[in-house]
């Protein structure tokens, strides 16, 4: 069986920065174990898999595949995914509907950005966290721990973020996935997003930790709109609103790598 892989780089307008995801379009999805040896092949942060919806109030269901696991939630795939539809696979309606396991995701095209419409996760605060955070994260200094679906960590500035040298091999045995995010210079917020637990060290830039950092960046500045940076070695540009207190949006562009065929 031959189908289409699209590779985009997301949330980024520059080729070989931004997060590379593989975009494959399927008439229906293929078994579980087959897409997650196709993600685990291709060696990249996310694999999405997106097939006409079973869903009456979607237009297609997706679903994301780092090398390792099937997850919950992947905002840079998705706007690959979208920027696929919109742009190379002649969508004709200004939005996408997309059924996933965290409900509807409703996706749209303006100008040059795509703008996701995704779920809001405010993280709460933790007493109560691993003594060996800081020692996990370089010695660093800690302003407090937030957590939602993934630990989210404060630092005291941009420089704290970009500087940071984790040790993967300890995070890995007590934390499955970490935000770091500090206030930026030129931005509203900077942050990293590691995720050992999923066969990630450092994921060049997430949109799914968007949804924890927005409400958390939002309330902490007193503002809806906000422009971040994710600080990876690739590095990513997101531009976020607070929508409500259930939703968020985060805006980004994407830029075409390439097309190639695969047969399984």
């Amino acid at each position: 069986m031959k189908c289409t892989l699209y590779q985009v780089d997301a949330f980024t307008n520059k080729l070989f920065s931004g997060n590379p995801a593989a975009v494959i379009p399927l008439k229906h999805f293929f078994e579980t174990s087959l897409m997650q040896k196709i993600a685990l092949e291709n060696n990249l942060s996310e694999t999405v898999f997106i097939a006409p919806s079973t869903n009456k109030n979607a237009d297609f269901d997706i679903r994301w595949f780092t090398p390792e696991i099937e997850i919950d939630l992947c905002g840079h795939a998705t706007l690959a995914s979208a920027w696929v539809l919109f742009k190379l696979l002649d969508f004709k309606q200004p939005e996408i509907k997309f059924s996933s396991i965290s409900g509807i995701l409703k996706v749209s095209n303006e100008n040059d950005f795509i703008v996701m419409d995704f779920p809001s996760w405010k993280p709460e605060r933790l007493e109560d966290y691993p003594t060996m955070l800081s020692q996990i994260l370089g010695e660093v200094e800690i302003v407090g721990v937030y957590q939602n679906r993934d630990l989210l960590v404060e630092l005291t500035n941009e420089e704290a973020i970009k500087n940071c040298v984790p040790d993967f091999s300890l995070m890995k045995k007590y934390i499955d996935k970490m935000i770091i995010t500090a206030p930026g210079r030129s931005v509203d917020f900077v942050s990293r997003f590691f995720a050992p637990g999923a066969g990630i060290d450092e994921d060049p830039v997430t949109g799914s930790a968007h949804s924890q950092l927005i409400p958390f960046w939002s309330e902490k500045l007193g503002i809806n709109k906000m422009h971040a940076l994710q600080l990876s070695k690739r590095g990513g540009e997101i531009w976020c609103e607070q929508v409500s207190a259930e939703r968020v949006t985060m805006s980004g562009q994407c830029v075409y790598y390439m097309k190639g065929e695969i047969e399984v």
